[in-house]
């Protein structure tokens, strides 16, 4: 009896790490800025929401694309299918940026696009940065 609780509450404790934990996905390389690379880390809280966080490095600013835009913004891809807009990137000189954001629905996918409005609810065609599904 008590090999089988211990067993079990080892499941548990092994289980509970492995949901906790969060994962990495790189960024594919972008064709409209070859420099530009990151990754994204997904994870749950304590509400069992998606913690959703990016760190890109060489990423400059929509302005200077051409033509140019007036703002990136971050996609999700949910299970459904469904692209969310999920946030706007704030770009500096540093061409380093961090985003981070919440969300009840899981993820399977994150892409950014450069758009010119933040509130934009459907993703335009220049897509900047795109993860494979995970």
């Amino acid at each position: 009896m008590k090999t089988k609780i211990l067993t079990l509450t080892l499941f548990i404790l092994i289980a509970f790490w492995f949901t906790s934990c969060s994962k990495k996905t790189f960024f594919l390389q972008s064709s409209v800025l070859p420099a530009a690379e990151g990754y994204v880390e997904v994870s749950r809280d304590k509400s069992e929401n998606y913690k959703i966080k990016l760190e890109l490095k060489n990423f400059a600013g929509a302005d200077r694309l051409d033509p140019s835009n007036l703002t990136y913004v971050v996609w999700m891809v949910t299970a459904r299918e469904a692209a969310i807009n999920i946030g706007r990137i704030i770009t500096s000189n540093s061409l380093n940026v961090s985003f981070e954001t919440l969300s009840s629905f899981r993820p399977v996918k994150i892409f950014i696009t450069a758009e010119e409005q933040e509130n934009a609810r459907y993703p335009g065609s220049m897509v900047i940065l795109s993860t494979d599904r995970f």
